[in-house]
């Protein structure tokens, strides 16, 4: 069986990287599975670090399509020219992708164009608001695809209000639990902690990446303040990258607020991060992984979205949704750190065996 897995972004590699180390497992074992990883991008992107693929057990990229490109269509268009050469060129049986992306989209189009087997993992996730281009990118990729892979029963619910048949939707839960199982005695306590004196359970971390809240700027700045003048004497760790980084440390040094109150620093490796996220007192974050990883680990979690891809988060775990509002938010940050927050438990099939179930259910797929 030759599988090809896509990868459009660095979060998609932590999502593939159990199902990779499945695989590779049953190759070890005499399984005649082949696999390629495939990643749409440049494989030179600072985000992709060598400690990323060393701290997840998995190797670089096969084949990376060398697409850069900021507008959205024309990236669209490059990655299914490069996509195709890549089918025609090698027999594939399955093509797997994550997520939502364009570049997602645009693999699963070519897929299916070239009548090969598609199979996408996080299925079943929507905003509900089409104005969103990657609504667009779920409903397009779930259509097109053969089995939908789910991560909750609300999940399926959607699936299956939208007509995919029971027979190719798959409740294998979340994936990205898979990691946190696997890595858990692996992770490392950053030095970063030690630099600036904080303790486990003593500081909140924040993090931010939505091109929407960094574009406005007048209303990052409320929901900033909103969260240093409720946080108190806890300080903020605040890991960012890029314009994130810069408009955030714009703020804090317009409103003189103390390094020691928010301190802003450089991203952290992945294990490192896992460290920081799994022992803070809470944490703000408009990254659904983040809050995902949050409730994994009994964590309170506040995150800058109205709407959560995975709703048992919320439903059943420590996160909460604030959209963009910086008085609910300040409210909420205010109960973290005084440690009111609701009771939480771990999601159905959140058991880190979601990437077992993948494999088999193809290779049965495919017996």
């Amino acid at each position: 069986m030759n599988i090809c897995i896509v990868a459009g972004a660095r979060p998609n590699f932590i999502k593939v990287a159990p199902m990779i180390r499945v695989l590779r497992k049953m190759q070890e074992g005499g399984k005649e599975v082949n696999f390629n990883l495939v990643y749409t991008g440049r494989g030179d992107e600072p985000t992709l670090e060598d400690s990323l693929f060393d701290d997840l057990e998995i190797n670089r990229p096969d084949v990376c399509l060398d697409v850069d490109c900021e507008n959205l269509n024309e990236l669209t268009g490059q990655v299914m020219s490069q996509f195709e050469h890549y089918l025609q060129r090698r027999h594939t049986d399955v093509v797997i992708v994550v997520d939502d992306l364009a570049s997602t989209m645009a693999t699963a189009i070519v897929t299916k164009k070239q009548g090969v087997l598609l199979a996408h993992i996080a299925a079943g996730t929507r905003s509900f608001d089409i104005s969103m281009p990657k609504e667009i990118n779920r409903l397009v990729i779930d259509g097109l695809s053969d089995i939908l892979f789910t991560a909750g029963i609300s999940n399926n619910s959607i699936a299956n209000r939208e007509g995919a048949e029971l027979s190719k939707v798959y409740m294998v839960g979340n994936i990205l639990i898979d990691n946190i199982r696997f890595l858990r005695d692996k992770v490392k306590r950053p030095s970063l902690m030690q630099a600036i004196g904080i303790q486990e359970g003593g500081y909140l971390v924040f993090t931010l990446n939505r091109k929407v809240l960094i574009a406005n700027e007048e209303n990052l700045t409320a929901m900033v303040l909103a969260i240093v003048n409720n946080a108190g004497n806890v300080p903020v760790i605040a890991p960012l990258r890029g314009k994130a980084m810069a408009i955030v440390g714009k703020i804090l040094h317009h409103h003189q607020v103390s390094p020691s109150r928010f301190h802003l620093t450089e991203p952290q490796g992945y294990l490192a991060f896992s460290y920081l996220t799994a022992h803070a007192k809470g944490i703000i974050t408009d990254s659904g992984n983040v809050a995902e990883e949050a409730t994994f680990n009994g964590v309170p979690c506040i995150t800058l979205n109205s709407y959560t891809e995975h709703i048992e988060t919320v439903k059943v775990g420590t996160n909460v949704l604030v959209g963009e509002d910086a008085g609910l938010l300040a409210e909420k940050v205010k109960e973290m750190v005084d440690g009111v927050w609701k009771r939480s438990q771990i999601p159905d099939r959140w058991d880190g065996r979601s990437a077992e179930r993948i494999v088999q259910i193809l290779l049965d797929w495919k017996a």
